[in-house]
């Protein structure tokens, strides 16, 4: 794929990567473009397909990957997602930097594709602060919770493998993580 190298923006949820890629994107709207991922779960209140997700039936996600068309893709709590093609090469078409939001299987399957992007970790300061950000969102059930802090942790080891990563953004402070990210990209 052909353009800017794109940048893949790793962390478990509730680490504020999405907090970080909002103020990024509204920033330097014009310097960086965000690949909407597909999913297969239903959208949250507020979530607007196209924008936030390309949601979309099992099936038919199923039958784009076996036709080759996704980057990388992964079940989480029994749904699909994954980043298309098509949707790194619509921001690249807009001359933009692509920015991924993905998880670590998507890292660890991008790491065998020839996109190169620049990889960075955004992490909560610990486990204990990243489960009261997930409970105050209230958007998850006991059970949905509890399964994100296990994949939180999994995230959080799995992510200390030496090389994965470019940057690792410890997000305890809003505006000192902004801080790297942007002194990392501006480059």
């Amino acid at each position: 794929m052909q353009g800017p190298r794109p940048v893949v923006l790793s962390g478990p949820s509730g680490a504020g990567k999405s907090t970080l890629l909002k103020k990024l994107l509204k920033d330097y709207e014009n310097i960086f473009g965000f690949s909407v991922s597909h999913t297969t779960r239903q959208p949250r209140p507020g979530e607007v397909n196209g924008k936030d997700y390309h949601f979309v039936t099992r099936e038919e996600m199923q039958k784009e990957i076996d036709a080759g068309e996704f980057i990388e893709h992964a079940e989480f709590s029994g749904n699909m997602y994954g980043t298309s093609k098509g949707a790194v090469q619509a921001v690249q078409a807009q001359n933009q930097i692509c920015v991924l939001d993905i998880d670590i299987q998507g890292v660890k399957n991008i790491k065998r594709t020839d996109l190169n992007p620049i990889y960075i970790s955004v992490q909560p300061p610990s486990i204990d602060i990243l489960e009261k950000r997930l409970r105050d969102r209230k958007t998850e059930t006991e059970e949905s919770l509890l399964k994100r802090l296990t994949a939180a942790r999994v995230d959080l080891e799995l992510s200390k493998e030496p090389g994965l990563f470019d940057l690792v953004i410890i997000n305890d402070d809003l505006e000192k993580a902004y801080s790297e990210l942007k002194e990392m990209l501006l480059e």
